[in-house]
């Protein structure tokens, strides 16, 4: 589908994941536009799709909450509205709620990384992750209607998170288990590696215009000569990077004439 991206920006075109692959995001209660954003954002980063919002305070929508979305505003145009919780997770067979503190249920408590790894064990369900208010979180009954924990290995000296952050690592979590991180690029060489001939080639160049500059102490031109194709054989130099330092070397010589 094309979202309905902010005014100025250029429409983008958005891969949707199918109700019961990838889990709806729901949001209980939230209060900032900008967080609701954000969350889109985050969402959109990772391919999630579904927003859910439950009573969002000072109604719906907010002003604000599309430039905070930064063009993720597909994820804002298709989020539903519920006036209960209830509501908002009766058609899921599978619900987990993210909370930063014990509760004292007795609920299996997991990392994002092994909760998604639960949802994505469950295709073809209709699944949710349920997020609370800004302040305050879920209520222990709130938590009472789902299935798990969500928590988050934060530093104990400083476990504060926002909500987006919180979506944010869960949507990492989902696209990881789900086989859909894939980074989109990569650091192979665009040369290949250079041939034994081109490096001696350059060595033979780099030390004639090192002996016509007076580089070597006579008495131990051997041992750095050495020394210094040992250190640009550690370098596995490519074809490219053989032809640029050839390059670069007939302009200091010539230079130098």
């Amino acid at each position: 589908m094309t979202s309905r991206d902010a005014p100025g920006e250029t429409p983008r075109t958005v891969t949707e994941i199918p109700p019961g692959i990838a889990p709806a995001v729901i949001l209980v209660e939230p209060q900032l536009a900008e967080n609701i954003g954000m969350t889109a954002r985050a969402m959109a980063n990772f391919g999630l799709s579904e927003l859910r919002l439950v009573n969002p305070k000072n109604g719906w929508p907010k002003k604000g909450v599309r430039e905070a979305a930064s063009g993720a505003t597909h994820v804002l145009d298709g989020a539903t509205l519920y006036g209960s919780l209830a509501e908002a997770i009766a058609d899921c067979r599978y619900v987990l709620a993210t909370t930063a503190r014990e509760r004292g249920q007795m609920k299996r408590v997991f990392a994002p990384e092994e909760a998604m790894a639960e949802v994505v064990a469950r295709p073809g369900q209709r699944t949710a992750v349920m997020f609370g208010r800004e302040r305050v979180g879920l209520t222990n009954d709130e938590v009472s209607l789902t299935d798990a924990i969500v928590t988050f290995p934060v530093s104990p000296d400083f476990p504060s998170l926002n909500l987006a952050q919180a979506v944010l690592l869960v949507g990492y979590a989902w696209r990881q288990a789900s086989g859909r991180a894939i980074l989109p690029f990569t650091g192979e060489l665009l040369s290949p590696p250079a041939t034994r001939e081109a490096l001696v080639a350059l060595f033979g160049s780099l030390e004639t215009a090192l002996d016509a500059a007076g580089f070597y102490p006579p008495e131990k031109r051997e041992i750095i000569a050495r020394n210094m194709r040992d250190m640009l054989h550690r370098m596995s130099l490519t074809e490219q990077d053989v032809r640029t330092f050839r390059g670069a070397l007939r302009a200091l010589t010539r230079r130098g004439a």
